[in-house]
Order: structure tokens, then C-alpha cells, then sequence
């Protein structure tokens, strides 16, 4: 039975400002209702295996738990990685954490951040995989290409090997346009999708044999991991010092036993917004239109309306995003490039780059309505039977109006409930939490007071998840 490996990380800087670093493009609903790491769990329904083992950032467990259990997902754990170290080490981990218990299973590797529109065939093309890797073999599919594409790495294939598969004989790095023009002509060259097919304890083996200083690195990260709820934590020291490679340079270029297995079953893995509008449904005018959009005269563009109508005259060809707190106007043929633009927001310190308006926590979420001089107003959700941090301010006081369930409040040595239409005031200096004791959320609207309102002004007195 397989163990699925999805790979979580990453930040879709290209996706900006839709993605951002702390809530990147594989949490987001971008071909259907599901994220994309909800739509990556769904595709293994045709597919006898595991529950899966999912590898995300330390900074996104509470909104991989979450997604997995809105989508009534299982896991078989949630890895933590500390810091980004690229694939290799990622999956590593993932294989030392399958053999701990004497196990040695076939581990299928998927990234969270990919649409695949055909799921019969990708069942297909891992069912074919399956025989070579219980055979020692490390599989790696390749998407038989629908155009020559220069933003993919390739993979040359070799001799027929058996079921389908093919010996690889190259992988190959992004080409110029005529080099890609070239293998799409000839063919037997596919893209590099990154998802791969082996058992746990052949590629340890084999990242012993090329890259022995990053194996060793992850046994000892392993070695010191501590089990938080639902999630793994690996050795902090320990996995900061593993090298950074991937798992094409540090193993699957350098293996001898690299099969390749097409796979034609509609992927892409929308490293852009022009990869996006090409697997997304269009009107007769070639638009790709999500949420409140009005247009005339508007011809082949991507229009994303978050929050607001947005309407468009006369133009063609672009890509124009609106969230609550960012608009992106781009022409679709630039917009590789948007990731320039989150590098100046980072350089300027702007926080539009890391994080949506809409802040998620364990909890809930917050949204900030208004901000003026001396006050800010907020949208505050708490889920049922969740609640903040005990916690004070030393800057500002709070009011809070319940608009919809009930509110277990917390303020010095008082408890008390506040329903809805109702409303209480938190003074400067008081210890105070918000819980839901309730069956629905919870949504009040806290108006805070103050010389500084900024997030940094608190003093959390209890832990409990991570305060607000």
C-alpha cells in the first residue's frame, strides 16, 4: 500500500498578491472550491494507500491541520521543517520517519501546489509505477508536453525499461525557446513534474550514497523530534545545519535505477498567472473571470475580484488581481516577473508581501475593517469550543460586540457570557481571552482604542495555541 508524501511548502511569490509568504498559493482555492492541497488529498481517492504524510513550514501547521480537517482528511503525521532546505532533505525526513517502526513502504511524493485535471490518468500512470519501485527502481513521472515550454525543466528518456517506463537518460534545465521548440518536435522529452515514485529505504540508500552529509543531517533531526499534537517536530539545530539541494541534483541525476513513467493527465503546476488562465475555464472572449467582474470589450485577460466589482474597458491580454488589502494589474505576457515586485515590498518592509488583511490563527481569524488615528476596528472569528490566549495590552482597551453565538469573556477575575447584539469593554491593562463555548462561530467586531495599536503590544499571560 502506498504512503503518499505531500510536499507543502514553498511560498508562490509568483502568484502575489493572491499568495503570499503566510498563506502561499497551496492553501488557496484557485481551480475549484477545494485548496490546493485539499484538491491534492482528493486525487488519491482512486488510489489504494495510506493515510498521507504531509511536510509543510513551521509557520503553516495550524493552516495544514486545519485544511485537512475541513476536508475530513487523515494523516499519518504532520513533519515540521524548521527552515526550507529544498526537496531532498524534505523527503528524507519523510522516509526516516515511514522506516522508524521497521516499515519500508512505497512512498508516493506529491507537491500540494499542482492541478492535475485529469485524475483517471494520473491513477493510471502511478498504478504503472508501482511494479519498477517494488523493484528498487526511483520513479519519477514526466508530463507529456502540450506545447515547448521554457518553464519547465525536461526529462530525456532512454531505453524502454518495462510497464510503460522508460530508462531516463537526462534531465535537462529550463530551455531557450528554440531548444524547447526542438524537443517538443522530436519528442521522448517530457516535463519535470516532481513527483516520484520509490521505496523509503532506497532512496535513504541512495542519498547515503550521493549526498551523505545531507542524510546525516536529517537522521539526526529525526533522531531529536518530539511529537506536538498532530504535528512532528523535527531537531531545529540539527535540520538548520542539513545542506539545501534538491531531490533531482542530490539524487535522481546522479542514480543509476532513474525511471521515467509519462504522465498525461492535464498538469501544470501554476508557477504563474498565465499558467493559471491556461488551465482555467474561459468565456467566449477568452477571459477567465472569479468573483464580481464586469467587462466590455475585454479580450484573453485574468480578472480576480476578491472584495470589490471590478470592471474593465478595452483591454486584452492582462492579468488584474484585487484582494481586500493589494491590486495587481500586469500584462499577461510579464507575469513572471511579479516577483519583482514582492521583492520590493520585502525591501521596503511592507507586510502586504507575507501575510492576506485576513490573518488566520488556531483559533479563528482576524480582519481589520478601518484603521484611523488612535483607533482600529476588526472582524474577529473564533471556531466552536476554541479560544485566545489569557493575555493584556499595555497601549490600548478593546470593545467588543458579538454579532453572531456567544462569547465566554475573560477580563481580570471576571467570567461571563456576552450574546448576540451584545457588547463589553476590555480596559487597558486587563487580563482577558475570548472563548466559544458555542456549536457555531463566533463573529463580534473589536474596536481598539489607544496610542499604539500595533500587534507587538501584548503580554501573553497563558498560553493556549497562539494568541491573538
Amino acid at each position: 500500500m502506498l504512503l503518499p508524501i505531500v510536499m507543502a511548502g514553498g511560498s508562490g511569490s509568483r502568484l502575489w498578491p493572491l499568495s503570499r509568504s503566510l498563506y502561499p498559493k497551496q492553501f488557496i482555492s484557485l481551480a475549484s472550491d477545494k485548496t490546493m492541497l485539499q484538491e491534492t488529498i482528493a486525487r488519491l481517492r482512486g488510489i489504494e494507500h495510506q493515510a498521507p504524510v504531509v511536510i509543510c513550514n513551521e509557520e503553516h501547521r495550524f493552516i495544514v491541520a486545519e485544511q485537512l480537517r475541513q476536508s475530513n482528511a487523515h494523516h499519518s503525521g504532520i513533519i515540521l521543517e524548521p527552515v526550507g532546505r529544498n526537496t531532498a532533505p524534505a523527503i528524507a525526513l519523510a522516509a526516516l520517519h515511514a522506516t522508524q517502526n521497521g516499515e519500508d513502504p512505497l512512498m508516493l511524493v506529491l507537491a500540494a501546489d499542482h492541478i492535475i485535471q485529469n485524475d483517471m490518468s494520473f491513477t493510471k500512470a502511478v498504478e504503472k509505477a508501482i511494479s519498477p519501485a517494488e523493484n528498487g527502481k526511483l520513479v519519477t513521472f514526466g508530463i507529456v508536453p502540450t506545447s515547448p515550454e521554457t518553464g519547465y525543466g525536461y526529462i530525456r528518456q532512454g531505453e524502454a525499461a518495462c510497464d510503460s517506463s522508460y530508462k531516463v537518460a537526462e534531465f535537462v534545465e529550463k530551455p531557450n525557446l528554440p531548444t524547447a521548440e526542438s524537443y517538443f518536435t522530436k519528442g521522448g522529452y517530457y516535463w519535470n513534474s516532481g513527483m516520484f515514485l520509490f521505496k523509503a529505504s532506497r532512496f535513504l540508500t541512495e542519498l547515503g550514497l550521493h549526498r551523505p552529509d545531507i542524510l546525516s543531517a536529517c537522521e539526526q533531526a529525526i533522531e531529536g523530534a518530539k511529537q506536538d499534537l498532530d504535528f512532528i517536530r523535527v531537531c531545529e539545530n540539527a535540520f538548520t545545519e542539513c545542506p539545501e539541494d534538491s531531490v533531482d541534483y542530490a539524487v535522481m541525476e546522479k542514480t543509476k535505477d532513474a525511471l521515467v513513467v509519462p504522465m498525461d493527465a492535464g498538469w501544470s503546476d501554476v508557477g504563474s498567472f498565465s499558467a493559471l488562465w491556461d488551465v482555467s475555464a474561459k468565456d467566449e472572449a477568452g477571459n477567465v473571470i472569479v468573483g464580481d467582474v464586469v467587462t466590455d470589450q475585454t479580450e484573453n485577460s485574468y480578472i480576480y475580484a476578491q472584495n470589490k466589482l471590478v470592471s474593465a474597458v478595452g483591454v486584452e491580454n492582462l492579468v488584474i488581481i484585487e484582494t481586500k488589502d493589494a491590486v495587481l494589474v500586469a500584462n499577461k505576457d510579464k507575469v513572471q516577473d511579479v516577483k519583482n515586485i514582492v521583492n520590493q515590498l520585502k525591501s521596503k518592509g511592507r507586510s502586504e508581501c507575507e501575510q492576506h488583511r485576513e490573518v488566520y490563527r488556531p483559533w479563528g481569524s482576524h480582519d481589520e475593517i478601518a484603521l484611523g488615528s488612535r483607533f482600529q476596528v476588526k472582524h474577529l472569528r473564533v471556531k466552536p469550543g476554541e479560544r485566545t490566549a489569557l493575555q493584556m495590552h499595555h497601549h490600548r482597551a478593546e470593545h467588543w460586540v458579538v454579532v453572531q453565538g456567544t462569547a465566554r469573556v475573560t477580563s481580570d477575575d471576571k467570567s461571563f457570557l456576552v450574546t448576540e447584539n451584545e457588547s463589553t469593554y476590555i480596559p487597558l491593562g486587563s487580563a482577558h481571552r475570548i472563548e466559544n463555548p458555542g456549536k457555531v462561530d463566533l463573529h463580534l467586531i473589536e474596536v481598539r482604542s489607544g496610542t499604539y495599536l500595533e500587534e507587538d503590544d501584548v503580554v501573553r499571560l497563558e498560553e493556549y495555541g497562539v494568541g491573538y
